[in-house]
């Protein structure tokens, strides 16, 4: 079992000495979250609540993703840096190919990409980005973003993205794993048919299981079911060792855990209870897991 630490929106200047405190405590991985914008009015729900209500994440810092990982490549040399999730179809997918490949040389292949859609029409207003299509947007994205990484010229004609051919200089060295984020039926067959692997997120075991079932049987019908693929899942079942067998017996390759629940709208917390709380786990959970 892989372990990845989410920093859970804190105080921006945590960010770096919690990612040093990870690396030097044994988690495999660094996770970042992902939201441009509070919008001030909106009639859409939040679906990964219990009441869909945003107010929790009025005013809770979120720095840029790709800027923010680029600040914890520099100060850690071992832990793989991802993002859980960002979201894409609101971006761009040259510049995101861009964004990648230099973290990915600069970090020497540290990086994962954890996508999803967003659940906030206002997120593609503010950008620009039509609301409609966007999971087509999506999948065209993972084709561009790694037709471009692979560092031969290359063009693109699809529904929603049509470019002449282009390359980029530099490219990593190894491809950058793209993991896909999600519940849905559509999500999960979007995983299974072009991911790298899926990223699951406030589920029980119960729950689990039966998104495992679609997902294994979705890759079946793939053809893809041979092939290399992450599952990374954060729930309550990653914070005890039993809990940690129980989803290796599953099939779980690396557990997320957050020392906070902003949903709830917990308070954060200082960095010395953090780093704290991060020494735990690892005495507690990490090393008798291993």
């Amino acid at each position: 079992m892989r372990f990845a630490f989410h920093a859970s929106m804190p105080a921006p200047d945590h960010y770096l000495p919690l990612a040093r405190a990870a690396e030097e405590l044994g988690f495999d991985s660094f996770t970042f979250p992902d939201s441009i914008c509070y919008p001030k009015e909106s009639n859409a729900k939040y679906p990964y609540n219990d009441d869909g209500s945003r107010d929790f994440l009025d005013g809770v810092p979120f720095l840029e993703v790709f800027i923010a990982m680029a600040a914890v490549a520099a100060v850690t040399t071992k832990i793989r840096i991802t993002t859980s999730v960002v979201k894409l179809p609101i971006r761009q997918p040259a510049i995101v190919a861009k964004q990648l490949s230099s973290l990915a040389v600069l970090s020497n292949n540290r990086i994962g990409l954890g996508v999803g859609l967003s659940p906030w029409p206002e997120d593609f207003e503010a950008c620009q980005i039509p609301w409609e299509k966007r999971g087509q947007r999506m999948d065209e994205m993972i084709e561009i973003i790694r037709g471009l990484m692979k560092g031969d010229y290359f063009g693109y004609k699809g529904q929603i993205f049509e470019m002449e051919a282009i390359k980029l200089c530099p490219v990593p060295s190894q491809p950058v794993p793209i993991l896909i984020g999600g519940h849905a039926d559509a999500a999960l067959k979007r995983a299974a048919r072009i991911g790298d692997g899926w990223i699951s997120a406030g589920t029980s075991l119960e729950e689990l299981d039966a998104y495992l079932k679609k997902l294994h049987a979705f890759r079946a019908e793939f053809g893809r079911d041979k092939e290399p693929f992450e599952i990374q899942n954060m729930g309550a079942s990653a914070y005890t060792p039993d809990g940690i067998k129980q989803l290796e017996d599953r099939g779980v390759d690396e557990v997320i855990v957050a020392f906070r629940d902003v949903y709830k709208k917990q308070p954060d917390s200082t960095l010395e209870e953090k780093l704290a709380t991060m020494r735990w786990y690892a005495d507690n959970v990490i090393a008798k897991s291993r």
